[in-house]
């Protein structure tokens, strides 16, 4: 298992109790449950704001979630390597983008308990469509995805189905749009439409 922030005994409680205080004074509620599987990939939409990361890290300690995310290498640099290893961050080497998907596969493979948290989007702002390496990377390791949300406009954030990649991307993505067609970000104008944009 790797260490991480989210799984240090005394960190976590404390910041449970952190993150749940935030939740009820900013009127926001979580809704849903986490899957029993010990290994799965969980995509965070719509991004459309910064403030995505502070509400996303609230409910994920709320949810007592252990996520990791993928990141380039650059960024494990001193002095902030240790921080993002310790956040749950995995370099990447973006060069070999190619080789990314079997990297995040073959990590799966070799640990026994793995959630990799992946922002499908790219960006908080509008782009073409969603990049597919989150979809590449659970049917190359077998894993199901499960659907993170964050509505505004009911001020909600949680987890929604979770999906078993078929293989068929396309009929895929007609299920996890049609969940996510009834979630408003914070700047809805900004949100990606639910396809897959083929260059990534």
């Amino acid at each position: 298992m790797r260490h991480t922030v989210f799984n240090t005994p005394v960190v976590k409680y404390i910041m449970l109790g952190i993150s749940l205080f935030f939740i009820k004074i900013l009127g926001w509620k979580k809704a849903g449950r986490l899957p029993d599987e010990k290994k799965f990939v969980v995509i965070v939409a719509p991004h459309t704001s910064n403030w995505d990361v502070f509400y996303g890290a609230i409910l994920a300690f709320a949810f007592r979630l252990d996520p990791c995310f993928v990141a380039k290498k650059e960024l494990f640099r001193m002095p902030f390597g240790p921080l993002m290893k310790m956040l749950g961050g995995i370099p990447v080497d973006r060069d070999s983008k190619s080789h990314t998907v079997e990297q995040m596969a073959d990590l799966f493979h070799k640990n026994e308990k793995l959630i990799l948290g992946i922002a499908p989007e790219g960006t908080r702002h509008k782009a073409e469509g969603w990049k597919s390496g989150f979809y590449h990377i659970a049917a190359g390791a077998h894993v199901p995805v499960q659907l993170a949300f964050l509505d505004y406009s009911t001020k909600t954030g949680g987890a929604g189905p979770l999906i078993y990649p078929s293989g068929d991307l396309e009929r895929d993505m007609q299920k996890i749009g049609a969940f996510y067609n009834t979630v408003k970000g914070k700047y809805p104008d900004k949100a990606s439409p639910f396809v897959i944009h083929t260059k990534s």
